[in-house]
């Protein structure tokens, strides 16, 4: 009879690899000290058997972990977790110990991190596998300089996967691939402030790294009032805008979708005005509750919207591969200035993405983080609501991988309460920082390496210190 399979123990059989899923499941509990040293391990037949893979699936999981001495096992025994395990494979990481257990320690750490993926769950073995194939067999008329700006396939793949998801409409020429989204918000900045003290607007609140960078390029900042609706056009003082930048799907950092009202005015007056939209479209993949809103580029009829994207938040940052999709009378000028800047990706890196999409991976590692993130959020929400409600407002946590909260007490220095929780293991940000003009004290709590079994703890903790703060 077939055993039950442990509860934490789930394959995702779309995904292929099914050896591989199961190795990282074992490595990651052992790295995490949730299979101390010294446990038994059932035998690979029974285990086969318990969760429906062949057994050669889990005897090969089981010699990759004993290899790299995770494991011990002599012959006629049992294998064991290991009392000393092995650091991981060069250029990875351990995941982040969980929650409740890094806030016992006075140290900084990454507990609560916005905007970082669970690196964790990274599909490692899909993804060598499109890399190595690429890496051994890279066309000749991809290996010149003709493809600074990004190979066709990985062009024509982004398309298909942003038209479909997103409702971008696009030609493969108009996509532009760059390293990160900031070098693509400095190409186009660049690019569309002619004169020192051009103006841009700029959500308020807003992210700090394109305030920067606009600032860089030459350009006055603007701050327009955003709400639950986003970005207020009708609000905004000053002279008209060269150049706008927005987050509708998504806002960074407060969570806020852009009305389709909101949309069209801020249309209307990009087009009166001459200005071109940065739509930066970070992480609006991950929607909890509801399909993700569809792009603002695909609404636009008068080419005035530029949108961006990046694989930082739906893989890993460490590919440094992002695009932008800018309007067609504009995509001459913006290659030569991309590729004036050099600020190219790796050609098999361009072309193992490219396989990664075609083939499904994306897709199927989306869905499965979705899931995961999902239940990640409403853990953090239920959990800030129960323990900091009386001190912190807490978001509705709607999509994305971070949470907008704000103080019930206006007068509050959020950066020195962010400082005071960080010495504690946290890595929260205060929500002074993403302002031009006067802030609304908060904090902003990532969720992506949250465990949901050990977010109740970790956010009683948080709850217990505010309110010593605030005794103080």
């Amino acid at each position: 009879m077939a055993t039950t399979p442990p509860v934490w123990l789930t394959l995702d059989r779309t995904a292929g690899d099914l050896e591989g899923q199961l190795y990282r499941a074992l490595r990651d509990r052992i790295l995490l000290g949730q299979m101390p040293a010294g446990q038994r391990l059932p035998p690979t037949r029974s285990l086969a058997a318990s969760i429906g893979v062949a057994r050669s699936t889990a005897v090969g999981a089981y010699e990759r972990l004993k290899a790299e001495g995770y494991l011990d096992s002599r012959m006629g025994s049992a294998s064991r977790v290991a009392a000393v395990a092995a650091s991981p494979l060069p250029g990875q990481s351990p995941p982040a110990p969980p929650v409740a257990r890094v806030l016992d320690e006075p140290i900084a750490g990454t507990a609560f991190e916005p905007g970082v993926p669970d690196l964790a769950a990274f599909p490692h073995a899909a993804w060598a596998r499109c890399l190595g194939s690429r890496a051994r067999a890279l066309r000749v008329h991809d290996l010149g300089y003709g493809a600074a700006c990004g190979i066709r396939d990985l062009q024509e793949a982004i398309l298909d996967h942003v038209a479909a998801t997103r409702g971008v409409s696009a030609r493969p020429e108009q996509v532009l691939i760059l390293a990160t989204t900031g070098a693509a918000i400095d190409v186009l900045a660049r690019l569309l402030l002619r004169r020192d003290g051009d103006v841009a607007w700029m959500e308020e609140p807003g992210y700090p790294t394109a305030q920067a960078l606009l600032r860089a390029a030459g350009a006055r900042l603007v701050p327009v009032p955003c709400d639950a609706a986003g970005i207020d056009v009708a609000r905004a003082a000053g002279p008209s805008p060269r150049l706008i930048y927005v987050t509708p799907s998504h806002q960074y950092p407060t969570g806020a979708t852009m009305s389709l009202q909101r949309r069209l005015a801020l249309l209307d007056v990009a087009r009166s005005s001459g200005a071109v939209v940065l739509e930066d479209d970070y992480d609006s993949e991950f929607q909890y509750g509801s399909r993700p809103i569809a792009a603002l580029q695909g609404i636009d009829r008068s080419e005035v919207v530029a949108y961006l994207g990046t694989f930082s938040k739906i893989l890993t940052p460490g590919l440094r591969v992002a695009y932008a999709v800018v309007p067609p009378w504009l995509a001459p000028e913006a290659a030569a200035a991309a590729r004036l800047r050099g600020a190219v990706v790796p050609v098999h890196v361009q072309a193992a993405l490219a396989d990664f999409i075609r083939e499904g991976r994306l897709r199927a590692h989306l869905r499965r983080m979705n899931a995961a993130y999902a239940a990640r959020m409403a853990a953090t929400v239920a959990a800030l609501r129960r323990h900091c409600g009386h001190v912190l407002e807490v978001g509705e946590g709607a999509g994305g991988l971070q949470l907008a909260t704000w103080f019930h007490d206006i007068s509050i220095d959020d950066s020195a309460v962010a400082e005071a929780l960080n010495a504690h293991g946290l890595a929260l940000r205060p929500m002074s920082r993403f302002h031009i003009g006067p802030a609304r004290p908060g904090l902003l709590f990532g969720i992506a390496r949250v465990e949901p079994q050990g977010v109740d703890a970790a956010a009683e903790r948080i709850g217990r210190l505010l309110s010593d703060r605030a005794r103080r």
